[in-house]
């Protein structure tokens, strides 16, 4: 009890520290103020330095403007000003500002925690000048987030008028990496946000980023509704006293070529409903109807995974595909769930789509490279921890398991604990099993317990009862760097380990890479490294239903096993403008799949284990090894924040080279260029 109880009182005092080491920046007239005196001085000092040097230009005095302009500024962590929108409907009023904040003197930074930080701001400036000297209500808002310096009327900075409802909601921020590299930076330099849990929850992150300003800034001033609707906002955005709703149509229209002379496209067509009812309930559902035709090496991967029945393939990371015309396909897609919060310490959601655990670009643990499936996921926060409890069912469609046109299901259920050991180290522990209704025992009730080691439960139900697989990971952040890893354990011998003598049963993958945020100090570009290697026979299993697989595709790798492979990838951003490019440079170890040689060689994850070549002498790249090289670029220009739609163009550059050629693996060289218009609310994997 004592202990509880001074617990309870550090807690408290770590509290109240934390609510008082919060400072504005500031000026040298305010220097001498009491800190709590810092806001109202800092306010005055900008308000007088701006007014006393604006000069109104000749074009506005001519039309006898009056109104309102918004300046979204910051004060940066080196006490620099910079402009980062200005909602005006002349352009020479928003080069007067950008002037004037220039000769805005260098001052002391906001602190947080005796630390300098980055601190934003709204100001609304009154044209004509005469009018800033009416007394307004000062309206204050959390530091770390935009404060506003006037009330202002400015529908967008509004909390109450918000053109993003979502951003106060426990709804799931689409996964996507571009934008998740948005965030990326601000959460690394937060104390205690967790970042290998993906997808993020839009609460979560808003508690650390003000989304709203984020998102403000790239608002294009529009007075009639379909500049609004196109540029700015939700199609419709319905509000009553306890309940919200958006409703945004979803495109993914694209066209092409490539050098096996196919014109490629893809036309998605779609709609995406997101709401809430009350404070703690929201909900999301998407349906997407989708034709397409993508580039050779495309297609003939996705016709290697078809299913059992007669469908012609499946496309990779979104489902079935039936035939369109005479060689293209016909894919709808659905995804919807529902997420509960009734504290602030869980957060319950239930449906079908992805998830994504790891800070890189691939993960070891659990991907968003298969199709999606159904899932109940448990997030509980607290102290310097998330804990993770996924449960997932999932299916295999090949002709051995399937019964009567029936595909066989599996089930998964995933542990995983992140935890802040300091400010610059996080620790990630890794657990999932797999098991299916073997004997008519239906879901296993020991994997819904929350807490159970799933190792020790799988061995009590018998040694075919299931399939387990151990994880760790590690990530260090330092200023604009992180570094991170995955070490994946399917199972191992100890002696057989030491003895370094390939055995087929060490099992395991690794990951290593780091990130560079605002690289070189050029702000918004964004560098990234990372290794990955997995040991053949990662992932499989003597048992045809127990891989880590789902519809024909790998759950965690792309590759699935029996590789390595290096990328490399750099993304910049300047207001609505982006640039993203990767390269892949890799080796793969593939069967042969001969009348003469049908062993499995470790790098197809459906492979049976007892067909392997060899008990020993195992390494990865063995059996038809294929060297992979992939380079594209993507450019393009971001339509619409609210809906994240994009107009894009990309190149794609692909060389893979087998050391045996055959009908299931050419040599092949490609070039494939595509442009288009797309809502990016999901990732495009063609990288393999």
């Amino acid at each position: 009890m004592r202990n509880i109880f001074l617990s309870v009182l550090f807690l408290l005092i770590s509290v109240v520290a934390f609510s008082q080491a919060e400072k504005y920046p500031v000026f040298p007239a305010c220097e001498s103020e009491q800190i709590a005196n810092l806001p109202t001085c800092f306010k005055n000092e900008v308000k007088n330095a701006i007014i006393s040097e604006f000069k109104i230009p000749e074009n506005v005095l001519q039309q006898n403007f009056n109104g309102l302009i918004n300046i979204v500024f910051i004060v940066d962590s080196t006490g620099n000003f910079k402009v980062l929108y200005v909602n005006s409907p002349y352009k020479e009023l928003k080069t007067e500002v950008e002037r004037v904040f220039k000769t805005l003197p260098k001052i002391t930074p906001a602190k947080f925690n005796n630390h300098a930080i980055e601190m934003q701001f709204v100001f609304p400036l009154s044209i004509p000048l005469e009018n800033n000297n009416q007394p307004k209500e000062v309206v204050q808002q959390e530091v770390k987030k935009v404060e506003i310096l006037e009330k202002p009327i400015f529908e967008i900075a509004s909390t109450e008028k918000s053109l993003f409802p979502e951003h106060k909601s426990a709804l799931n921020i689409p996964l996507t990496h571009s934008e998740y590299n948005n965030y990326s930076n601000y959460l690394n330099q937060a104390e205690n946000s967790h970042t290998s849990i993906k997808p993020y929850v839009y609460s979560e992150v808003n508690s650390i980023i003000d989304l709203d300003a984020q998102k403000n800034k790239l608002i294009k001033p529009k007075t009639t509704w379909f500049g609004r609707k196109l540029l700015n906002e939700h199609m419709a955005n319905v509000r009553g006293d306890n309940f919200w709703f958006t409703v945004d149509p979803i495109v993914d229209l694209q066209v092409g070529s490539d050098s096996e002379d196919i014109n490629t496209f893809n036309n998605t067509r779609g709609v995406q409903i997101n709401g809430g009812l009350g404070k703690n309930l929201n909900f999301s559902t998407s349906f997407y109807e989708s034709q397409g035709r993508f580039a050779h090496y495309v297609n003939t991967y996705a016709e290697s995974l078809k299913p059992d029945g007669g469908n012609p393939a499946i496309i990779p990371g979104r489902g079935i595909a039936k035939e369109f015309k005479t060689d293209a396909y016909d894919y709808p897609v659905a995804e919807a769930y529902v997420s509960y919060t009734p504290s602030t310490y869980f957060n319950f959601q239930f449906g079908t789509g992805k998830n994504f655990i790891g800070d890189g670009y691939r993960s070891l643990f659990l991907s968003d490279g298969a199709s999606p499936y159904p899932y109940f996921k448990i997030n509980t926060s607290f102290w310097k921890i998330k804990y993770t409890n996924l449960w997932m069912s999932m299916q295999d469609v090949r002709p051995e398991l399937t019964v009567d046109g029936a595909y066989k299901k599996k089930f998964m259920a995933i542990h995983y604990l992140s935890w802040n050991v300091s400010k610059k180290i996080n620790l990630g522990l890794f657990e999932t099993v797999i098991w299916d209704t073997t004997n008519d025992r239906g879901f296993d009730m020991n994997y819904l317990n929350p807490l159970i080691f799933y190792t020790a439960a799988e061995f009590s139900a018998g040694s075919r009862a299931g399939n387990t697989l151990l994880g760790l990971s590690l990530k260090y952040k330092h200023k604009n760097i992180s570094l991170y890893s995955q070490f994946l354990i399917d199972e191992f011998r100890i002696s057989e380990v030491t003895s370094s003598n390939g055995w087929w049963g060490n099992k395991n993958g690794f990951q290593i890479g780091a990130k560079f945020y605002n690289a070189f100090k050029v702000e918004n570009l964004f560098l990234q490294i990372e290794h990955n290697a997995v040991k053949p026979y990662t992932y499989s299993h003597d048992e045809l239903n127990y891989n880590f697989g789902h519809n024909n595709q790998p759950l965690a790798h792309l590759w699935g096993s029996n590789f390595n492979e290096t990328i490399f990838i750099a993304r910049y951003s300047k207001n609505r403008w982006f640039a993203n490019s990767k390269i892949v440079i890799g080796k793969k170890g593939f069967d042969f799949n001969t009348a003469a040689d049908n062993f499995s060689y470790g790098g197809d994850i459906y492979k049976d284990n007892d067909d392997r070549v060899s008990d020993y002498g195992n390494k990865i790249g063995q059996g038809n090894e294929a060297s992979v090289a992939i380079a594209d670029l993507q450019v393009g220009y971001l339509v619409n924040p609210a809906t994240n739609l994009k107009l894009f163009a990309g190149i794609t550059f692909r060389n893979f080279e087998p050391v045996t050629p055959s009908i299931n693996f050419e040599s092949t060289n490609t070039t494939w260029i595509s442009f288009g218009l797309k809502t990016d609310v999901f990732n495009w994997y063609f990288d393999f």
